[in-house]
């Protein structure tokens, strides 16, 4: 079947949306500097913005989860994006850093539940075959952010100050809101379920364990990339943006690779893929030395942690039963928790002795523990062999 299908105007809107959701959620990192110099505070007080907006993602799914899933998708969407353009506009206008991180935890909250109910439309619009394809076009708009979003923001917070990159996230954000207007189809999403909107069936949560488990061993790896390069691997500094360019193109392929999987054996794939990149997290722990094989085993952890990204919300999405709009919120939120646990046991480690290379191992630890929930949910066998969504 031609992937030519894939892209309808419906299933590109949903991409930008994606798009505009992942550049206001990492385009901080790019601009703290500015911020901490204009709004007169330090760095690590700057900080709380980044922690401030991951808490605002895992609050945001189970407070509107349930209360998207009785409305109708393009409704819920829209609104969830109007949510999306106060809170830039919020920022713009913040004078100080606490008015700025409550305006970035009340733009956070939209993110779970958007992102969620957009991978669901997503498998639904998607060709018979190709759901898993279709939630990975979406999620590419997350990575291109990385790739194109936030350079592109921070550039213009450099130049024209960081006001104006708020100011143009909210405009994209318009935009996005009038695309959904435009081309995206009414249906009824949950409305009628007999699920009790706050709950899930129990053996979704073994899939959100995975997802936490597996974002912990990606951001215990992932926030220590470039100094344990720089240390280990002797890259010049001036060369860590290629580096992480390297790292992104192998997000980008390993996102369209986790959607064909996930359109075929899911736990199978799954479980190979953890084991794999186990063992491309050992071999970086040895090899980091030797900078063009670092160079290519990072390149080659970025396609398998972004093809793990996307078999893990199918499975949060084929375990939910009718609850599917709810569960792939409720993952995008375990993502972020396992985040900031990631990279908070990596910072823990290096406190207490540990070296950069040892982050990678730490990293293997944890993916190796993201197989136990996904052995579990083989052996009881709970994953439904159909295709991710119904109609």
């Amino acid at each position: 079947m031609p992937a030519s299908r894939l892209f309808t105007p419906a299933l590109l809107t949903l991409a930008v949306a994606a798009f505009a959701i992942g550049t206001a959620e990492f385009i901080i990192m790019g601009l703290l500097p500015l911020i901490a110099a204009d709004l007169h505070v330090g760095l690590p007080r700057a900080g709380y913005l980044v922690a401030g907006y991951a808490l605002g993602v895992v609050a945001g799914g189970p407070l509107l989860a349930g209360l998207i899933a009785r409305q109708d998708e393009k409704r819920a969407l829209s609104a969830l994006m109007a949510i999306f353009i106060a809170g830039n506009l919020a920022c713009l206008l913040a004078s100080s850093l606490w008015p700025l991180l409550l305006a970035r935890i009340f733009t956070a909250l939209c993110h779970a539940s958007f992102i969620g109910a957009a991978a669901v439309m997503a498998a639904r619009l998607a060709p018979p075959g190709m759901a898993g394809r279709a939630m990975a076009l979406m999620f590419s708009g997350m990575t291109l952010a990385n790739v194109l979003g936030v350079p592109a923001g921070t550039w213009l917070g450099q130049t024209a100050g960081w006001r104006a990159t708020f100011a143009a996230v909210a405009a994209l954000g318009l935009i996005t809101l009038l695309l959904i207007r435009w081309l995206l189809p009414t249906r009824s999403g949950e409305r009628g379920s007999a699920e009790t909107p706050a709950r899930l069936p129990g053996r979704v949560w073994l899939a959100l364990l995975a997802s936490a488990l597996a974002a912990a061993s990606m951001f215990a790896f992932f926030t220590y990339l470039v100094p344990t390069l720089i240390q280990f691997g002797g890259l010049p500094p001036e060369h860590s943006s290629a580096a992480l360019l390297l790292c992104g193109a192998g997000l980008v392929a390993g996102g369209w690779i986790g959607g064909r999987l996930a359109d075929g054996k899911l736990v199978r794939a799954l479980i190979l893929t953890l084991v794999l990149l186990c063992g491309n997290l050992a071999a970086f722990h040895l090899l980091a030395a030797r900078l063009p094989i670092a160079l290519a085993l990072m390149t080659l952890w970025g396609g398998q942690a972004f093809a793990l990204c996307m078999l893990l919300q199918a499975l949060a999405i084929r375990l939910a039963g009718e609850a599917t709009s709810r569960a792939s919120a409720f993952n995008v939120g375990a993502f972020n928790l396992g985040n900031a646990l990631g990279a908070w046991l990596a910072g823990l480690l290096l406190g207490h002795g540990g070296t950069l290379a040892q982050t990678s191992l730490l990293a293997a630890g944890l993916a190796a523990l993201t197989l136990l929930p996904v052995l579990f949910v083989w052996r009881k066998k709970a994953v439904d062999a159909s295709s991710l969504v119904r109609a």
